[in-house]
């Protein structure tokens, strides 16, 4: 597909374009309507995707450093390997999206809907999840060093072998969640709710206070 040499698609309908490895790094597609469209390896960097439709779209491999995607809908979209880092998410909706190894390193996930969403193997390390929505995702094995998840909501979470050290879980809500093995060391726990959570073998030294009910092997 031909792209316009400035870039400016705000509003513009691309439901279903094929536009793989196509170059819209800096491009305007504010409340574009992607949903279905073929991105694969594209390059979105510091595009502006705010409030785009997204809902189903293969963004596999897709570099999207820096872009803005406030309150987008990634529903159901594959984003196996896209690169996000420093990547403004907050609110947007990634419910039972595929993010299966993607590079998330300082993005913004404010408020998101991560709900059932693949993230396994994923780098988080140091993103910003406070109020994030991950009840029943998969976090096997995600780097979540350091990252901020003050009242994230993680009921019956995955997080089996979770990196979550040094990480912020202030008021995080974990009910039932699996974490055995996690990382936890240094992380902050204070006023978290592990109520039926499995904590087997995880580790847990340096944790400040944690107050609840829990289930520790």
């Amino acid at each position: 597909m031909d792209i316009p040499e400035r870039k400016d698609l705000r509003g513009a309908n691309l439901q279903g374009a094929d536009l793989i490895e196509a170059n819209l790094q800096g491009a305007n597609l504010q409340k574009a309507n992607l949903q279905g469209a073929n991105l694969i390896g594209a390059n979105l960097q510091g595009a502006n995707l705010r409030g785009a439709n997204l809902q189903r779209a293969n963004l596999q491999e897709a570099d999207l450093i820096g872009t803005n995607l406030k309150g987008a809908n990634l529903q159901r979209a594959k984003l196996e390997k896209a690169n996000f880092r420093e990547a403004d998410l907050t609110e947007a909706n990634l419910r039972g999206a595929d993010i299966f190894c993607a590079d998330l390193t300082e993005a913004n996930l404010q408020g998101a809907n991560l709900r059932d969403a693949n993230i396994e193997k994923a780098t988080l390390q140091l993103a910003k999840l406070h109020l994030a929505r991950l009840r029943l995702a998969n976090l096997e094995g995600v780097k979540l060093g350091g990252a901020k998840l003050e009242r994230a909501r993680l009921e019956r979470a995955y997080l089996i072998e979770a990196n979550l050290e040094g990480a912020n879980l202030q008021g995080a809500k974990l009910e039932r969640a699996k974490l055995e093995r996690a990382k936890l060391e240094r992380a902050k726990l204070e006023r978290a709710y592990l109520i039926e959570a499995n904590l087997e073998g995880a580790y847990l030294r340096g944790c400040l206070k944690i107050q609840i009910n829990s289930t520790i092997g």
